[in-house]
């Protein structure tokens, strides 16, 4: 067994191989690392910019929401594939809001119950593809926008992950 972290979350993982992607925030195989090659960039971000600062909380209300309406459509779902689908999803976009709440030095705030999903799988899904369409499009103009290397680093990973998650749901829709 061989312990890996993860340069976005720095969460860290057990196994033989190293993952395709973080098993918490869906970071890309690059950034899983040894544990001697583990360079500990989490937490607050020095020096941040007034635009950098603004971006990360906008990111964190986002990531927030996506929370909230996975969980939501998790609870509505009907059958144990959906339900764990959304269940899973909601459970990476908490992971980006703890890593959003480290990157600004705060607290992570309590993430209530909302009821703001459909009872129906496929409009829940049409959803999760809008929200992650736009996700996408704000961390693109977040991470042009940045220029300390770790909110870089962070809104780049960010921008791929929700990649991954929008052709989830573009496979499910089609």
């Amino acid at each position: 067994m061989k312990l890996w972290r993860c340069q976005i979350c720095g969460d860290p993982y057990l196994g033989e191989e190293k993952p395709v992607n973080c098993p918490f925030c869906g970071a890309h195989e690059r950034l899983m690392v040894s544990q001697a090659d583990f360079d500990n960039r989490i937490g607050a971000i020095p020096d941040l910019t007034e635009a950098t600062r603004k971006n990360l909380e906008a990111a964190l209300e986002l990531e927030i929401g996506n929370t909230q309406f996975y969980a939501c459509a998790a609870r509505k779902s009907g059958s144990d594939e959906t339900k764990n689908l959304f269940k899973i999803l909601s459970k990476v976009e908490s992971e980006h809001a703890s890593l959003l709440c480290k990157a600004l030095g705060i607290k992570k705030p309590a993430i209530e119950e909302a009821d703001i999903c459909g009872g129906d799988f496929q409009g829940n899904l049409a959803e999760s593809h809008r929200r992650e369409e736009g996700a996408i499009k704000h961390y693109g103009k977040f991470l042009s926008e940045a220029v300390e290397p770790r909110a870089q680093e962070i809104f780049s990973a960010l921008v791929a992950i929700e990649s991954d998650h929008l052709s989830l749901s573009g496979e499910s829709l089609a």
